[in-house]
């Protein structure tokens, strides 16, 4: 069990996360998403979460594992073409982790999520998290248009509003 981990988690303030994706900064990631999809077949969701609860952190639920789940809560499995992609921050471990549905999965190597993710930590890191966010939104977007490029036809199957948790 790491207590450190679970320290920094509980003390974590609520309003932190308001702080650093104040409302300009979550309208600023709602435009980049709407901006790539209208590139691409891919549908985005971003979400981020200040910290863990305490059962999760009890049964020590990893960043990906909760990523995992948020993408199934928020329905981002939920589209045409399984090309639903989720970026989910939890700000107390500085994690960034991208949770991509299966049709993307196929053509898309890990490495190339990995490098975005690594990306936008360091952004992130330096207090830049408009930046970063922003930032990475476009490599994800580079990224589906080469496998998913748009057509006459292309909903908006998920919300672009960036979700706090």
């Amino acid at each position: 069990m790491d207590f450190s981990r679970i320290i920094r988690h509980l003390l974590l303030p609520p309003w932190r996360v308001a702080q650093v994706f104040p409302s300009r900064t979550l309208d600023a990631i709602e435009a980049a998403v709407g901006e790539a999809e209208r590139q691409h077949r891919g549908e985005i969701r971003f979400a981020v979460e200040g910290a863990l609860h305490w059962p999760a952190l009890w049964h020590a639920q990893s960043a990906r594992d909760r990523a995992i789940e948020v993408f199934s809560r928020l329905r981002v499995w939920d589209t045409e073409l399984n090309t639903g992609v989720l970026v989910y921050l939890l700000l107390a471990d500085h994690a960034v982790e991208i949770v991509a549905d299966r049709g993307i999965n196929a053509k898309v190597d890990p490495v190339q999520w990995q490098s975005i993710c690594a990306s936008m930590q360091t952004a992130f890191a330096e207090g830049r998290f408009e930046a970063g966010a922003v930032q990475g939104l476009r490599a994800i977007a580079d990224l589906l248009r080469r496998h998913f490029a748009t057509d006459a036809v292309n909903p908006n199957e998920l919300p672009n509003r960036p979700v706090v948790l």
